[in-house]
C-alpha cells in the first residue's frame, strides 16, 4: 500500500471510544488503548499524541445501509472532533461487521479490548477500500 500518514480510527460508544492507528505507510494497524469517558476533547489528545494526520469513526449503519439514531450521535460527535482539530481531517467509514469481527479475534487469542479491536478491523477495511479506489 500507498503510505498516507498515520490515521486513528475511532470505534465510537456510549461509554468508551475503543482505538486503532496505523503506521505511516498504512501497511500495519494496531488496536491502541481505549479511551474512557467519550469525549472529543480526550480523541483529539490522543490524535495530536500519536501524530496522526487523519481520523476515521466507524459509521454504525444498518444491514441495508440506512442511517439511524446512532450514525446520528456519531457523526454528530465527528463534527465536534473536527472543530477541536481543524489541522486534521474526519471522516467516516461504514463499521458494520466489525463487533463480529473482533469478537472472532477475541476468541483467537487477541488480547486487545473488544472496541479496540473492532477499531482495528474498521482501520484494515478503510485502508483496503483506500488502496482499491487507487488503483
Amino acid at each position: 500500500m500507498t503510505g498516507g500518514g498515520r490515521i486513528l480510527a475511532i470505534d465510537h460508544g456510549a461509554a468508551r471510544c475503543g482505538c486503532a492507528v496505523c503506521d505511516p505507510s498504512g501497511t500495519i494497524v494496531r488496536p491502541i488503548e481505549a479511551i474512557e469517558p467519550t469525549e472529543a476533547e480526550a480523541v483529539a489528545r490522543v490524535a495530536r499524541a500519536q501524530g496522526v494526520e487523519e481520523i476515521v469513526l466507524g459509521l454504525p449503519v444498518s444491514l441495508n445501509g440506512e442511517e439511524g439514531a446512532q450514525a446520528r450521535v456519531v457523526r454528530g460527535f465527528g463534527e465536534e472532533l473536527a472543530a477541536l482539530l481543524d489541522e486534521i481531517p474526519v471522516s467516516f467509514f461504514d463499521e458494520r461487521f466489525t463487533t463480529r469481527q473482533a469478537q472472532e479475534s477475541r476468541r483467537g487469542g487477541a488480547s486487545a479490548a473488544e472496541d479496540s479491536l473492532a477499531a482495528a478491523h474498521l482501520l484494515e477495511a478503510y485502508l483496503l477500500t483506500r488502496e482499491a479506489a487507487r488503483r
